[in-house]
């Protein structure tokens, strides 16, 4: 059983500027995706009459339930919770969420489109229109039946934000419900998965790729900036005497951790480990927009990649400089998809970064990358083509917005691409990664998947025509791999499906920019 699972990860907040994207296994009818401000919703779901009993304990919730428990257990390792109960259903006190899920459930099951379409956040719904949620649940009537009850309700903190979870039996299939709302009570990712499904993700036990050797380096935490927006990190360190080469992990887009987790996946973990198994210090740490969402929206209108990004990168670049066991001369940016697409504005920032590594990042215009990575997506989910000229009417006419000079500056959050308002669009207007990267003195490695469809190689000809003359600039595409640089089963291109296969980044991506770090730093190169 299978499901279009593209999220919002701006999981607790829907005021964060910046999304990313997950999926799970594509086999049903709507999805809508874009790597860096990606969201796409599919419901499973029958029309039948729903039976829910009382389940809450809250007071003010008039849903009373005796025999309500709550099981909770937490998981320090891999910093997941889970909470359980006894009754389908589960408050939250704020909202009383899970009354909020089940009803979700009930509207969905009734038929009840535009109530579901009132409750999406503003980032999702122009995406989202009655049509595309009643197209949705059409075509998965087809395949599990008809709705008959629901039944057990859990809460499950995952990377991405709190989930609340309801299991549903319809005719032929039990399937999960998965529902995350921000702190207005508004919807930012509904999806469904094979029964525990979520849980079994949240909970997932790393798994260190068969390159990375714990025994060769141990980490410590750290605290990135000063004052308002102090960030945790972690930095991995080699054992022995250094000084250590270092490389920063620069995020994708969306309030990411340090791990850029997309479940059950931590690309950045594979990589710090593997690289510093090889004698080169790694720091990562949780992007701004993850921890301070909340605290952030006051500045949502005036919100750019320097406030996202740079001004972030550019404190952990100095944290690792003033490191006693870190060769200030030899620091190193690594980013990946949003990440790479900003490292040459990083590296004019900074001069006296020593190198900068582009993974997957794109060079196009974002608005474009956002529409093809859209329209990529439907073509895989949605085999009606009128249909899908209808989902993306409306995004056609936002990015044509941002691309009007005289209209974008006084136009709306919600006519622009996912509801970004214009101070963010008229930032990146004005930046030309390729430009940038051309005035830059420092070398810089560009790798791209040959399987990725949110990064192209079309943005890999952008780079190699503005940088391909010059001996310290080196290009490599690797076939079957995806934009996460894991490998694609049959080796094809990627789908949104390709995310949730548990895989680690290639050893040899991680062996490449290890070695180029190294012959750059003048360092022993592997035998």
């Amino acid at each position: 059983m299978g499901s279009i699972h593209v999220h919002s990860s701006a999981a607790s907040s829907n005021e964060s500027n910046t999304f990313r994207f997950i999926v799970t296994n594509m086999v049903y009818h709507l999805s809508a995706c874009a790597e860096h401000k990606s969201i796409s919703l599919v419901m499973l779901f029958a029309r039948a009459p729903l039976r829910i009993p009382p389940f809450c304990q809250h007071s003010s919730c008039g849903m009373l339930n005796e025999d309500f428990s709550l099981r909770f257990s937490w998981s320090a390792q891999e910093r997941t919770a889970k909470a359980t109960t006894n009754a389908p259903g589960f408050c939250h006190q704020k909202g009383c969420m899970m009354d909020t899920a089940q009803q979700i459930v009930t509207q969905l099951a009734h038929g009840d489109f535009a109530a579901v379409e009132q409750r999406l956040a503003d980032l999702i719904k122009p995406l989202l229109p009655v049509e595309a949620l009643r197209a949705s649940w059409q075509g998965i009537e087809q395949q599990v039946g008809a709705f008959q009850e629901l039944g057990k309700t859990s809460v499950v903190q995952t990377p991405q934000g709190l989930v609340q979870i309801v299991t549903c039996v319809f005719e032929r299939a039990s399937l999960d419900v998965n529902v995350t709302l921000n702190d207005a009570g508004e919807i930012v990712a509904l999806t469904i998965t094979p029964v525990g499904t979520v849980e079994q993700q949240a909970n997932a036990t790393y798994e260190p790729p068969p390159y990375a050797h714990p025994e060769r380096f141990h980490e410590q935490e750290v605290q990135i900036g000063h004052g308002t927006w102090v960030l945790p990190g972690t930095v991995s360190i080699p054992q022995g005497n250094g000084p250590f080469s270092a490389v920063l992990l620069v995020h994708g887009s969306g309030p990411q951790d340090r791990d850029e987790t997309i479940p059950p996946n931590k690309p950045f973990r594979d990589l710090a480990w593997g690289l510093a198994s090889q004698g080169i210090a790694v720091l990562r740490y949780e992007k701004r927009t993850k921890v301070y969402a909340a605290s952030m929206r006051s500045e949502r209108d005036i919100l750019t990649v320097k406030e996202e990004v740079i001004d972030d990168a550019l404190e952990a670049v100095a944290l690792l400089r003033d490191r006693p066991e870190i060769d200030a001369q030899q620091i190193f940016v690594l980013g990946h998809s949003l990440g790479g697409y900003l490292a040459p504005r990083i590296g004019a920032a900074d001069p006296q970064i020593r190198g900068l590594i582009i993974l997957a990042g794109f060079a196009r215009p974002f608005e474009d990358v956002i529409l093809d990575q859209m329209t990529y997506v439907l073509s895989l989910s949605v085999p009606d083509p009128v249909v899908r000229q209808q989902q993306l009417a409306v995004l056609k006419q936002q990015v044509k917005l941002v691309k009007d000079p005289k209209r974008l500056p006084t136009a709306a959050a919600s006519d622009l691409p996912l509801n970004v308002p214009a101070a963010y669009w008229l930032d990146l207007n004005a930046y030309h990664p390729e430009k940038v990267a051309q005035t830059l003195k420092q070398p810089m490695l560009f790798l791209l998947g040959e399987g990725d469809y949110q990064v192209t190689r079309e943005d890999f000809q952008i780079w190699q025509d503005a940088l391909g003359g010059r001996s310290d600039v080196q290009f490599i595409m690797y076939p079957g791999l995806s934009h996460l640089f894991m490998p694609i089963e049959g080796g094809q291109k990627a789908t949104p499906a390709t995310y949730t296969v548990a895989g680690h980044v290639a050893e040899e991506v991680v062996n490449e920019i290890g070695s180029w770090i190294k012959r750059l730093s003048n360092l022993p190169l592997p035998q």
